[in-house]
């Protein structure tokens, strides 16, 4: 009776199954169609009745939490066993047989195998790789399948094609590979000895002297002083000789050999033919010329006969004490000093100067200090001054008198480092502005105030007037760029004449400017600036030369000046004051020396901005701009502003006129904003919009007067502000001492 088809009495083979390709068979091989899949498996992979697969490669126990091939798993990892085999030398009396050491690489990656005989000195054999990296077959009858890592152990033999060879040893890489792998390794054989190689180093070892050689060691000397060359200045007399002059020749001595060399100084047009060296690089020997040497006669070690006749069977030792050995005498380093007479081949060539590296050199090893040069030149002959024409009027003395130093007329050169030193360089201007006014008596001219800028590039001074309202002078350019003679110069003279410098400009200088007297009554910050940083260059700014000046005062005025601290409770006077009291002192400073004094004491108190100034300057912008949108501005606070307070933090109020395009100055607009900003940190929206409406509440228009006494006044703030501080006491500190101890001094 038939089992009914309950669930799991199914009998199809294929359920569960995916897999149901068919393995090629046939392929072509060398152009022919043959069968090549006896050993493949069939469909699905399975192995065929009676057949048994043999693995591709060894399988390896997968490591811990790994899934990598082997080709990943054991990239780079090498096992290396050391082995052996005896190779048979028929036909020769000396040896039967010879054991070849080797090394045997297995890769683990794909199960490949490499032999390598370590080569050995004079061994006649070619050594290397025996065997190259490839997968080996098992001996037959097993030459279906390849070695692998389990046919590898210690003290066992293993035969590939057909040479046994013997592994007696591995490396601990190898050991540990195979421990964890499970495998048991034997124990460690030896190799044995190779009769033939043991009777070639008896032979090399009867071949050694019975006591060793000199050592001549020249490879420290050469490495320690490789490229390191002592060089001389060197003269060499040859005026005796006919046709003979003073040569200069210039000594290279080499300490990585002890050699030297010795080149010719030619100059030009001197008639002589410039030959590349006076001396090749070579030993100089001390007694030259040296006698002809017989062959054998010099040689580096002296030997002595014991006994015996010459040739075999003689007996030499070396000769330690070198008797009868020829030496010559060669120059070192120590033969050569400054003064000292060389002999090179018959010339006598005294060494007259070093450089610095041959100097510090001998200050080292030998401990010399004086490298005076001896003078073998003659002094030159003064050359006759050149007289030069004066200055006829036509184009500049300068380009004159180049006209005047060759045939070839060139122009004057100008002084590119200075220009490229001082030239304009990002805010750096390089340029000093002084306030001057005329030295007259025409009332006109007293009221007159010019600009003088001197360029600190190329020496130029330029004058500009600025204009004034209701002069009857036209402003404009004054004086044109360029260099300006001092006065009092004759016109046509054959020297250079002399301009003014940066240092005859000064805060009280009296200039004369194409025959017009100016007065420098006062310069702007960055002058000022410019002048206190450098110092050295600007002796009126220079603060300890002034006090210098102070402090050389007589006693009365010394006194006089303390008298005035000590009537003062604070120590502190304002800078007018200060100033009237050192030109009653007569202490010999001018205005400039004046002013640096109350800059570097002075206590500035910083102006309060003018609201006035700022809302006029403001509604300039606007009104140059044609800015109007003021009615929407109202309508995009009014809309921000919640609460109806009128009110709105800065942020937001900067924020909105951003969104405007208000064409103010960002500085401009966040002063503006402050002005109106109240303790809460917000302002007053509708004030400020008042202030900033030009159509319905115009300021008065911003004066030329105005920005001029701005820009011109010496603090940089505008005229009628409070003037500054000065530390008056602090100063006699540092020019007297404390003040309790200036009068025991006296």
């Amino acid at each position: 009776m038939a089992l009914p088809l309950l669930p799991g009495y199914s009998f199809n083979k294929n359920l569960g199954k995916d897999k149901f390709h068919k393995s090629q068979h046939f392929d072509y091989s060398n152009g022919v169609r043959m069968l090549v899949g006896i050993e493949k498996p069939g469909i699905g992979g399975e192995p065929l009745l009676g057949q048994k697969l043999q693995p591709k490669y060894s399988v390896f126990p997968k490591g811990e939490n790994t899934l990598a091939p082997s080709w990943v798993a054991f990239d780079k990892q090498v096992l290396c066993f050391d082995a052996y085999f005896q190779e048979p030398v028929p036909q020769s009396k000396e040896e039967k047989f010879r054991v070849r050491k080797c090394k045997i690489f297995f890769y683990l990656e794909d199960d490949t195998i490499q032999v390598v005989e370590p080569e050995v000195k004079n061994s006649g054999i070619p050594q290397g790789t025996l065997i190259r990296r490839h997968r080996i077959s098992l001996p037959p009858p097993d030459d279906d399948q390849f070695y692998n890592v389990h046919h590898f152990n210690i003290n066992q033999e293993m035969e590939l094609y057909s040479r046994t060879f013997k592994i007696t040893d591995c490396d601990p890489f190898t050991r540990n590979f195979l421990k964890n792998l499970g495998v048991r390794l034997n124990v460690n054989d030896s190799t044995p000895e190779d009769p033939y190689s043991n009777l070639r180093q008896q032979m090399e070892d009867s071949m050694k002297p019975l006591r060793p050689y000199e050592r001549q060691d020249t490879l420290k000397q050469f490495l320690d002083h490789d490229r390191n060359v002592l060089r001389f200045f060197c003269h060499w007399d040859d005026s005796e000789t006919m046709f003979g002059d003073p040569r200069q020749l210039i000594l290279h001595y080499f300490l990585a050999d002890d050699t030297i060399e010795i080149r010719e100084v030619i100059f030009p047009n001197s008639g002589r033919d410039a030959t590349p060296k006076f001396l090749h690089r070579s030993r100089l020997p001390k007694h030259a010329p040296i006698p002809v040497r017989q062959p054998g006669e010099k040689t580096d070690r002296t030997v002595l006969n014991v006994f015996g006749p010459m040739g075999h069977g003689g007996r030499f030792i070396l000769d330690s004490l070198k008797t009868g050995a020829v030496e010559d005498n060669f120059y070192k380093d120590c033969d050569l000093t400054i003064g000292s007479v060389i002999n090179v081949w018959g010339r006598n060539v005294t060494l007259c100067d070093c450089d610095n590296f041959t100097k510090e050199f001998y200050r080292t090893k030998y401990g010399i200090e004086d490298f005076t040069p001896v003078q073998y030149k003659a002094a030159p002959v003064p050359k006759p001054p050149r007289p030069v024409p004066p200055y006829n009027g036509f184009g500049s003395e300068e380009d004159s008198l180049c006209s005047c130093q060759g045939l070839l007329p060139k122009p004057p050169q100008k002084d590119f480092k200075k220009l490229m030193e001082k030239d304009r360089q990002g805010l750096e201007s390089n340029v000093l502005r002084f306030v001057a006014k005329m030295e007259t008596e025409n009332p006109v001219d007293m009221e007159r105030v010019f600009i003088l800028s001197f360029y600190l590039s190329d020496d130029t001074i330029a004058v500009f007037e600025p204009t004034q309202r209701n002069t009857g002078v036209l402003g404009g350019k004054f004086l044109e760029r360029g260099r300006v003679k001092k006065p009092g110069q004759e016109l046509f003279k054959s020297s250079v004449s002399e301009y003014f410098t940066a240092q005859d400009l000064y805060v009280g200088a009296r200039l004369l400017l194409n025959n017009q007297p100016f007065q420098l009554v006062d310069a702007d910050e960055y002058a000022l600036s410019y002048m206190e940083q450098h110092a050295e260059e600007f002796p009126r700014a220079n603060l300890g030369t002034i006090l210098s000046k102070i402090k050389s005062i007589n006693k009365e005025k010394r006194e006089q000046l303390i008298t005035v601290t000590e009537a003062a409770d604070t120590g502190v006077i304002q800078y007018e004051h200060f100033r009237s009291l050192l030109v009653a002192m007569e202490c010999g400073l001018s205005e400039h020396e004046i002013m640096t004094l109350g800059r570097s004491y002075s206590e500035r108190k910083q102006p309060e901005p003018d609201l006035g100034m700022m809302l006029a300057v403001a509604q300039d912008h606007l009104r140059k701009k044609h800015f109007e949108a003021f009615a929407d501005m109202v309508r995009a606070f009014v809309h921000e502003d919640r609460n109806s307070s009128g009110l709105l933090p800065s942020q937001d109020a900067r924020t909105i006129c951003m969104a405007f395009q208000l064409p103010l100055n960002d500085d401009l607009l966040r002063a503006l904003l402050a002005r109106y900003e109240k303790e809460s940190g917000e302002i007053d929206y509708n004030a400020f919009l008042s202030g900033i409406n030009w159509r319905e509440n115009p300021t008065p228009p911003v004066l030329p007067e105005d920005v001029l006494k701005f820009d011109v006044n010496r603090d940089g703030s505008p005229v009628g502000v409070a003037s500054s501080t000065v530390n008056y006491s602090l100063m006699l500190e540092d020019i007297f001492g404390p003040l309790g101890t200036t009068g025991q001094g006296s």
